[in-house]
């Protein structure tokens, strides 16, 4: 497993602001990750990089052998099959924040969710479960996994807010962030000019009565 040049840090605030929806539309790749996933808590939202995880069905062996590979700014994105079993919570938290974890986004279920929100470890799941599992199969941990038909590297830039969650390619990062700079300052522009009384129709040149405007 090779350790990913990590592009996130500095502009963390930054990719927060512009928001997942954003950087989405900006990329045009088919980038986001099921609609399923939602925010464990009110107000979570993360930035990091990807260290892609796979689990057999109803095993967390391979989440607390993530924690261990884990290095400090990574998020962990978790292939669990979308099984209702109780894959993380408080203990795994703790441990992950010991390691600089920045979060956890599974395709499973979580628990102990109020002490997740009291510790601030933002998390997104597919389910809440109580329901145990077994320590026996060690999965894969950052090799490139499938995710809701999005393929997660490691080193891929995730950011999850209230809206979603995208995974951006690493190697598309800078073009994509830029891009995502200039669509915001657009819609700055037509904000201001909506405001001032003009309408969406024509300022996206929408068509009227099925004719494109002039």
């Amino acid at each position: 497993m090779t350790t990913p040049i990590v592009p996130v840090g500095a502009l963390d605030e930054e990719m927060l602001a512009l928001g997942s929806a954003t950087l989405y539309e900006a990329s045009g790749l088919d980038c986001f990750l099921p609609v399923r996933l939602r925010p464990v808590w009110t107000g979570a939202a993360m930035v990091g990089t990807a260290l892609p995880v796979s689990t057999a069905p109803g095993d967390n062996l391979p989440l607390h052998l993530a924690v261990e590979a884990a290095q400090p700014g990574e998020v962990l994105v978790v292939n669990a099959g979308g099984a209702a079993h109780g894959y993380w919570g408080e203990i795994l938290t703790v441990a992950a924040q010991q390691r600089g974890i920045r979060g956890l986004v599974i395709d499973g279920g979580v628990r102990d969710t109020e002490r997740l929100e009291s510790l601030g470890f933002p998390t997104f799941s597919t389910a809440i479960a109580l329901r145990g599992t077994a320590k026996e199969d060690p999965g894969t941990i950052g090799e490139p996994i499938q995710f809701g038909g999005v393929t997660v590297a490691h080193g891929d830039i995730v950011v999850a807010d209230r809206d979603g969650v995208v995974v951006l390619p690493q190697g598309q990062f800078a073009t994509i962030l830029n891009a995502a700079r200039a669509r915001q300052q657009k819609e700055e522009e037509f904000l201001g000019r909506i405001r001032g009384g003009e309408l969406t129709i024509d300022l996206y040149g929408f068509p009227r009565n099925g004719r494109a405007a002039q």
